[in-house]
């Protein structure tokens, strides 16, 4: 039961993010209302709240390369990280295909499509990647309990890097976020720097987190 509970709220919370992020880009593509600043807070308000809303349920990750990441740290078991990536990649499909139906006008419904090189467009998504999840780390144990302030603070992060990195390639840093729009719109140009260079970005994170934390433990 705790663990369909879990499920449940990946389910709940990536649909919650992926509809209300996306669609926020599909009104400002319709109609300029939204505007670039108004993308970004939606983005961090709706992590902020689905965060404190599910994080005592599931961890709170709606994000695979996050639930790998945690593996990675140990912090989250591997054998329950093909269930959490099938849930939050359904969640992000179904929020997408709800984002078309409602919103029929737009061509993009809140695809990740870079305004840089892609070569550009990977690294930045590399670095974003790697800045949210030293913030995860810091202020989360990945797993049954979340910290006071980790919506807030992982909230934050992913408003700042949307507000000035949105432009650039949308500052997606999470695979199923990417794939949902690509899959319902047909954009898939260029998905592979968007699924893979969340996971990278997360796993170096891990990697810097595991061994300094672990010489300031030791010593």
């Amino acid at each position: 039961m705790k663990s369909l509970t879990a499920f449940y709220a990946e389910f709940i919370g990536t649909f919650a993010m992926v509809f209300c992020g996306t669609a926020a880009m599909a009104v400002n593509e319709t109609t300029g209302d939204v505007a670039h600043e108004g993308v970004a807070i939606t983005w961090g308000l709706i992590v902020m709240v689905m965060i404190y809303a599910f994080g005592p349920q599931s961890g709170a990750h709606f994000n695979p390369a996050v639930t790998t990441a945690f593996a990675l740290a140990k912090l989250f078991p591997w054998k329950k990280v093909p269930v959490y990536i099938i849930t939050q990649t359904t969640a992000a499909v179904a929020a997408s295909v709800a984002v078309k139906y409602i919103i029929p006008k737009s061509v993009i419904i809140g695809a990740t499509i870079p305004s840089i090189p892609h070569d550009s467009a990977f690294w930045l998504e590399f670095l974003l990647s790697f800045f949210l999840m030293v913030v995860i780390l810091h202020i989360s144990t990945g797993s049954k309990e979340i910290g006071p302030v980790a919506g807030l603070a992982v909230g934050s992060v992913i408003l700042l890097e949307a507000m000035f990195a949105g432009p650039l390639t949308n500052a997606s840093m999470n695979p199923a976020r990417s794939f949902g729009p690509a899959l319902i719109g047909n954009h898939w140009e260029p998905m592979w720097l968007y699924l893979t260079a969340p996971f990278v970005g997360m796993a170096l994170a891990v990697l810097l987190f595991k061994y300094f934390v672990f010489l300031k433990d030791v010593g």
